[in-house]
């Protein structure tokens, strides 16, 4: 018989309980609902009650609470999670605030989520990893717009599982008809979105009522108490280990010549050694030949686990790509059907160039004038152009590459996306997919036998894309005639799209809006786009305002083919040449949407060639960028 020390006891012990407790089951959820509903006193109850507070936290907690003056009681359970200076001085919640804690029977990361209106984009973020979302309503309020806004996202979201936490009921005397009455208000609600089912509890954070176990002080109530409910409610895990296999391709791991893997984290299904798999959108199919993780090689492996798939043939697959069952492989499309949460303070633009960001591939995309936006409140679909803080609408989306997917309703990571400003790199709205549009499947890219080397070959030059930007009266165009004049001379294949003539035919359709010209760069870098394909050297003067679209068009072309030119020139210098009269008239307010008066002009910050037409001429600068067209860029293929 082994005898055991005291030491090695405890050491047992706690050996023994730190292995149980890594095998709990873990529910991520999340509070919301409208300001001042009480989230953040109700998750520092459960922290509280839940004994997951160090003494030195419990201690300063005390102290906070004397200090800020918290009424009739001797703790604010709040500043458990208001973290943030500013959330403690107002009293509100503005991030989103993660908190760890554990019961006997289950683990939990409850999020935190903002009540007020203008943080909605941080209610999503908490939202899009929560198995369940416990919505507070004020007892002494009732359903608001913003518990309607965050009960349509957490369902929208995928959210299977509802709590309806009527707080403060100590401040309405635990009175049962008004609970009741609230519940019918939401059940009502909760109907008109779809939300199958819910589970509404009268609760007190600030007293602990019907938090741990059910309240004396409304004997009425006959359902669960909140933690209780937490800690058996299902856990639907298993949804997503019994759907067909998808491995996300995060990283082709090859540290030597032997060895060539490829990491992710498994979003759904099983794999075995062995299992054949399929490579989408390429369609390569294999078998796989070894499954590796951090503890070693494995025989198989399931949804959320990261691993490494060394795969039985050498099939080209990287990040990006989707490692998939060979029966059931997902689809593959650059447009889509999709509902966007707009979560930026700039709304959106049609027609306008975003990052696009799904699973481990980021694509650039342009999203449509939305088919409609909802009212959160009555459900109705509204017509809309555009989408602005908070909206939420059904738009088509563009990709400039097929994407790998399933419908949102399928499988939240091959569905869920978000869009992302090239500019200023923020995350501006989340998207969730439902289905490819028609036309993307039923259009194919027609293969030819000659290609758009065998063209520049044939005109003996290398194919460019002269892009010519400044403000009206800048010059652009004055000069961009000569440097075509010169080519010409020179026995160079080229062609000039200025933005006036462009006008009066293929884009005679648009206005001066934002979004209109957007749509109209759109349209001149496609065709500049197949007019370099023929071969020839194209000029393009337009006024171009916005770098986004400027850096769209720079995308369509190989590298090195779009040159920046910036014909710079002061507004007021411009201004006083007014060649075509149209600053008077814009003063005037008789053109609106003008650029450089009402509408703004953003210059390139690191141009190809820089113009200064105060320092320059315009035969010089044409002179210049011949010279180095043909000496930077002489035909070599």
């Amino acid at each position: 018989m082994t005898a055991y020390t005291p030491d090695a006891l405890i050491a047992a012990d706690i050996h023994a309980y730190l292995d149980g407790h890594a095998h709990k089951s873990m529910l991520r959820f999340i509070t919301c609902g409208s300001v001042d509903d009480g989230k953040s006193t109700l998750i520092g109850r459960l922290l509280y009650d839940s004994k997951t507070i160090f003494e030195d936290q419990l201690s300063q907690l005390e102290a906070d609470s004397k200090r800020l003056g918290t009424q009739g009681q001797n703790i604010d359970f709040a500043l458990l999670v208001d973290g943030l200076a500013a959330e403690r001085e107002q009293g509100i919640t503005i991030d989103v605030a993660y908190r760890f804690f554990a019961t006997d029977k289950r683990k939990f990361i409850v999020a935190d989520t903002p009540g007020h209106e203008q943080y909605t984009r941080n209610m999503v973020t908490g939202a899009s990893t929560a198995d369940l979302a416990v919505i507070l309503i004020d007892a002494r309020k009732g359903v608001l717009t913003q518990t309607r806004r965050h009960s349509f996202l957490a369902h929208l979201i995928g959210i299977r599982h509802i709590v309806l936490a009527v707080n403060k009921m100590d401040l309405v005397d635990h009175d049962q008809a008004r609970f009741e009455q609230i519940v019918a208000d939401y059940t009502a609600f909760a109907d008109s979105i779809g939300i199958a089912g819910f589970t509404a509890i009268p609760l007190s954070g600030l007293t602990g009522a019907n938090i741990l176990a059910r309240s004396d002080a409304m004997p009425w109530y006959e359902g669960p108490a909140l933690l209780p409910l937490l800690e058996t409610v299902p856990i639907e895990a298993d949804r997503a280990t019994a759907a067909p296999f998808r491995l996300p391709v995060q990283w082709v791991n090859r540290p030597d010549l032997d060895f060539r893997g490829f990491a992710g984290t498994i979003a759904a299904g099983r794999i075995r050694t062995g299992d054949p798999i399929r490579i989408v959108p390429s369609g390569k199919t294999s078998k796989v030949a070894r499954i590796v993780t951090h503890d070693g090689d494995r025989d198989t492996a399931g949804a959320g686990e990261a691993v490494t798939l060394v795969l039985a043939d050498e099939v080209d697959c990287s990040r990006g790509d989707v490692i998939a069952a060979a029966e059931a492989p997902p689809e593959a499309a650059n447009q889509f059907e999709a509902t966007l949460v707009w979560l930026a303070d700039t709304a959106l633009v049609p027609g306008r160039g975003y990052w696009l960001k799904l699973g481990t591939r980021t694509v650039g995309a342009t999203v449509q004038p939305p088919a409609h936006v909802v009212d959160v409140n009555t459900q109705a679909h509204l017509s809309a152009k555009t989408l602005a803080l908070n909206d939420i609408g059904v738009a088509e989306v563009f990709t400039d590459a097929p994407l790998v997917f399933q419908p949102y309703a399928d499988s939240h990571e091959l569905g869920g996306f978000i869009l992302i400003d090239r500019e200023t790199n923020a995350t501006v709205a989340a998207g969730m997919i439902h289905h490819a549009l028609r036309r993307a499947q039923n259009v194919h890219w027609q293969s030819v036998d000659i290609t758009r080397e065998a063209h520049a070959r044939q005109k003996g030059q290398s194919p460019r894309l002269l892009w010519f930007t400044g403000l009206s009266g800048s010059g652009k165009s004055t000069i961009a005639n000569l440097v075509e004049k010169k080519l010409h001379a020179l026995g160079r294949h080229s062609f000039l799209l200025d933005g006036d003539n462009v006008r009066h035919g293929l884009n005679k359709d648009l206005g001066f809006s934002d979004a209109d010209r957007i749509e109209n760069i759109r349209r001149v870098g496609e065709v500049a786009k197949l007019m370099t394909d023929a071969g020839l050297i194209v000029l393009t003067a337009f006024i171009s305002p916005f770098r986004a679209e400027r850096d769209l068009v720079r995308g369509l072309l190989p590298a090195g083919e779009f040159v920046e030119i910036f014909v710079d020139t002061p507004l007021a210098e411009a201004e006083a040449r007014d060649p075509k009269g149209l600053y008077a008239k814009a003063r005037a307010g008789e053109i609106a949407h003008f650029t450089g008066i009402s509408s703004p002009y953003e210059p390139p910050e690191r141009p190809d060639i820089h113009i200064d037409t105060r320092r320059e001429s315009a035969e010089a600068a044409a002179e210049r960028i011949v010279e180095h067209v043909l000496g930077v860029w002489s035909f070599e293929l």
